[in-house]
């Protein structure tokens, strides 16, 4: 979420369950990532410990609602664990593709220990993801994010794919961004409304919207910056070849963009200099435009649920544009 005061917004809507249940998830994630062996289990555990918005884990609980039991409550939390922790291992694996130095303005692990640490580090979570979520006995849990997990896989080579390619398509690109964040989100909705017995593909699609959204506004971010605020140098999208919403609108608008060539983009000064050329074309307001709509769009289509649990997903939905404001 955006900030504090976003997080305690959705939590005064949502009933007192969900701040007892997010501690509760914390405890459990730092017992899922550790205990591996003092060297893999230090560098599973430093990544759950690093901490993020818990966006994903927060949707499952907000899905389903107040649980009417403990039995019902451990369940969830299997589910949400399993989210975070199959997201926190696309973000390791994702590091070594991109030898990034630094997430969330801490050094990697990739940086710290090298590429098989970190590709074990990565495997381990997303282990532990599927241990946890078959320890609740439904198939269906598991197959939602076992087809997850591949949009995940299919979106990644989809964007090695198109590495370096200043004119991919519009929509190539948001097949990628479904492929490779918002199907994380709808399975986060639909594993909350499965155990709570809601509107499964409502509120899955109601997570996919948010998370298409969320990807947008991301990758606005790592063109308008700053460092400070995102943990990573700006425009650390083009220096990898990555090329995003605000390229394509802003190389239509500017034909010097139209005919770079990203390969010549190597020093994060260079990459600054090409994001202050986009910024000059107005794409990042169209970019952002875009994600709210997608936002306003989930919002409207969110079924009649109790008026606490609508109000904190309808939350949930605008502290996504609000961190990027």
């Amino acid at each position: 979420m955006a900030s504090a005061e976003a997080v305690l917004a959705v939590i005064d809507a949502a009933g007192a369950h969900v701040p007892e249940l997010m501690d509760r998830l914390e405890v459990r994630l730092a017992e899922l990532a550790t205990g591996h062996g003092e060297t893999l289990g230090a560098h599973a555990g430093a990544t759950i410990a690093a901490g993020g918005k818990r966006l994903r884990p927060l949707l499952v609980l907000l899905a389903a609602g107040p649980p009417p039991d403990e039995a019902s409550a451990v369940r969830l939390l299997r589910a949400a664990a399993a989210v975070e922790l199959v997201h926190s291992a696309t973000l390791v694996h994702d590091d070594v593709l991109d030898a990034a130095p630094l997430r969330r303005g801490r050094p990697t692990v990739f940086a710290q220990a090298g590429r098989l640490m970190a590709t074990a580090t990565g495997d381990l979570l997303f282990a532990q993801a599927f241990a946890e979520l078959a320890r609740n006995g439904r198939p269906r849990d598991v197959q939602v994010l076992s087809d997850a997990s591949s949009a995940l896989a299919a979106g990644e080579l989809l964007q090695r794919a198109d590495a370096w390619d200043v004119g991919v398509p519009r929509e190539r690109y948001l097949e990628r961004c479904d492929l490779k964040t918002a199907r994380l989100f709808q399975a986060a909705g639909q594993l909350g409304a499965i155990e709570a017995g809601g509107p499964v593909e409502i509120l899955g699609a109601f997570g996919r919207r948010v998370g298409l959204a969320f990807q947008l506004l991301d990758d606005v971010l790592d063109v308008s910056g700053p460092a400070e605020r995102t943990g990573k140098h700006r425009g650390t999208d083009l220096l990898d070849g990555t090329v995003t919403l605000p390229l394509i609108v802003a190389r239509d608008r500017d034909p010097g963009l139209a005919a770079l060539d990203l390969r010549a983009v190597r020093t994060p000064e260079q990459a600054e200099g090409v994001c202050d050329r986009i910024a000059a074309t107005g794409a990042l307001d169209e970019a952002r435009a875009q994600a709210l709509e997608m936002v306003a769009a989930a919002k409207d289509a969110l079924p009649a649920l109790p008026e606490g649990q609508r109000g904190a997903l309808e939350l949930v939905a605008d502290g996504v544009v609000h961190r990027f404001a």
